[in-house]
């Protein structure tokens, strides 16, 4: 997308198998702050039995249980729309389940490694505890930095090979791996943060609406950013 008379184009990647925590709301949050700008959107919802389009501009997915998981990664890999999105410059954000399967290889529930659609170069495997609860973490500086919050609910522990870079750094919670929080490796995004992450951090919604759209104009404080503010402070 290069102008906003263009549609930005949001798909929703397999609703039917990754959507726990409300990850809906990453799409309806982007939709919303670029509508606010003047730029016309559309979501589209592509379902497991669907081919994913390679033309889409922001591409969503969100967490699973272990057994959806396992489905998704394999008809995403199959299927390969993501990836030749991924290669032509479209960007993605995958969320918990999502995050771990972009990657290079992620755990099953015995923490036997399996192939992942290979956009991130990450591997995932499962820690010995489980990471319950709110996390804080610091935004790269080269992406904007500021701080973001989430809630998450994971056993995974993911480790970042040498083209991926650390979303962000971790202030309380797991994410990674205690340290870091999430990747990032050109325009595709992943993170641990559930709350839905985009709606509870605006910040990152314009992320990924700059990354397709350029340049964006400045909106005022509303309730996305007293909603950050919130829970910013109730975690700290």
């Amino acid at each position: 997308m290069s102008d906003t008379s263009s549609v930005l184009r949001i798909v929703w990647i397999y609703p039917d198998l990754l959507s726990t925590y409300g990850d809906q709301g990453n799409a309806l949050i982007l939709r919303r702050r670029a509508e606010q700008r003047g730029i016309r959107t559309e979501i589209l919802h592509v379902y497991s039995s669907d081919p994913v389009p390679a033309e889409g501009d922001v591409y969503l997915l969100g967490g699973g249980e272990d057994r959806p998981q396992t489905l998704a990664a394999d008809r995403l890999r199959a299927d390969g729309g993501l990836k030749r999105a991924a290669e032509r410059g479209a960007a993605v954000l995958a969320v918990c389940a999502g995050y771990q399967i972009v990657g290079q290889s992620y755990g099953d529930d015995d923490d036997n490694p399996l192939p992942g659609v290979g956009i991130l170069d990450i591997h995932s495997g499962r820690g010995e505890t489980r990471a319950v609860g709110e996390i804080v973490a610091d935004v790269a500086p080269e992406l904007g930095g500021g701080r973001i919050t989430g809630f998450e609910n994971h056993q995974g522990r993911t480790s970042l090979g040498p083209a991926a870079t650390p979303l962000s750094q971790t202030v309380t919670g797991i994410g990674n791996d205690g340290s870091t929080e999430g990747a990032y490796q050109g325009q595709v995004l992943g993170t641990y943060l559930h709350g839905p992450a985009l709606p509870r951090n605006p910040q990152l919604a314009d992320l990924l609406l700059r990354m397709r759209v350029g340049g964006l104009a400045p909106l005022a404080p509303s309730w996305g950013e007293a909603l950050h503010e919130e829970r910013l402070a109730a975690a700290l």
